[in-house]
């Protein structure tokens, strides 16, 4: 049978890797203004900013359920392939249990926890994706995963707290002074679960948090494989862009280094100008 590779639509792929690897994505719902959307369907991170900075409205996220989840396998499944399909971390959504209760009714579907968010599974996407063409089965690529998820690293640091505020994920005194102390907090992906954490405090300008931060995180492992990496960010100027990936390409020789944009649903929480860098290492983080 052949092996149809899936993701939810926060893998954030962009779209020329999605046409490579042959990556069908479902999306999140996004609740704005009374509305409802879908990821990147018919609505953008720039709209769900626009509507918070111009009328202050908080936008709000809702899982994919397992309705959803069985009627976007069923064609895949009744055409005879077998179904590999990547899932935000359990910590962050209900996705991953609706996944694996559509997987139950139906046959040759293999839901994956990728225990992290954004491009940290679309890394995971790209390398299922290369051990498809290798012939692997899809039970081999999803025990792969089961063992190797520590080995995906995600991170990012974040422009403000505003967003993560508004959420209701900070208090109100915390935002107010990270925004006074030109403070950018550093947040950590568990990559047992997809929670998320605090870990450093960075101050001052963009590009110098930025340069920092990219020294700094990859100077924490000395097995990082070097084959690809992810900058991914929700709304930054090129000349940052072009600038953090000088730094990790003076840091380490990357062979290829991945673009992408955060979906809204990412974006609905890091706020705009939020920026990570989303690697593999050899060996499974203790």
């Amino acid at each position: 049978m052949s092996i149809v590779l899936c993701a939810d639509r926060t893998c954030d792929l962009n779209e020329e890797l999605m046409r490579e690897y042959d990556v069908h994505t479902i999306p999140y719902h996004i609740l704005l203004e009374d509305k409802e959307y879908m990821d990147n369907v018919d609505i953008t991170p720039d709209d769900i900013y626009r509507a918070y900075y111009e009328r202050k409205a908080l936008p709000k996220t809702s899982a994919i359920n397992a309705g959803e989840y069985r009627e976007f396998f069923r064609p895949f499944v009744e055409q005879g392939h077998e179904v590999i399909h990547f899932c935000l971390g359990h910590a962050l959504s209900s996705s991953y249990q609706n996944c694996v209760a559509a997987a139950e009714e139906l046959d040759h579907v293999y839901p994956i926890d990728g225990r992290n968010l954004s491009s940290a599974i679309g890394l995971q996407v790209i390398d299922a994706g290369r051990m498809v063409r290798e012939g692997k089965s899809a039970e081999e690529i999803r025990a792969y995963f089961d063992e190797h998820h520590r080995c995906y690293h995600g991170s990012f640091v974040l422009d403000n707290l505003e967003f993560l505020h508004a959420g209701g994920r900070c208090s109100s005194m915390a935002s107010i002074a990270s925004s006074l102390l030109n403070i950018r907090p550093r947040i950590e992906v568990d990559n047992t679960s997809g929670g998320m954490n605090v870990v450093k405090k960075y101050r001052g300008s963009s590009e110098k948090v930025l340069r920092r931060y990219v020294k700094d995180k990859l100077a924490e492992y000395d097995d990082i494989r070097t084959d690809k990496i992810f900058i991914t960010d929700s709304g930054i100027e090129e000349e940052i862009r072009d600038m953090v990936e000088k730094t990790v390409l003076e840091t380490l020789p990357f062979e290829k280094v991945y673009r992408s944009t955060a979906s809204c649903t990412i974006s609905c929480h890091c706020g705009p100008k939020c920026l990570g860098i989303l690697f593999v290492t050899e060996t499974p983080a203790k």
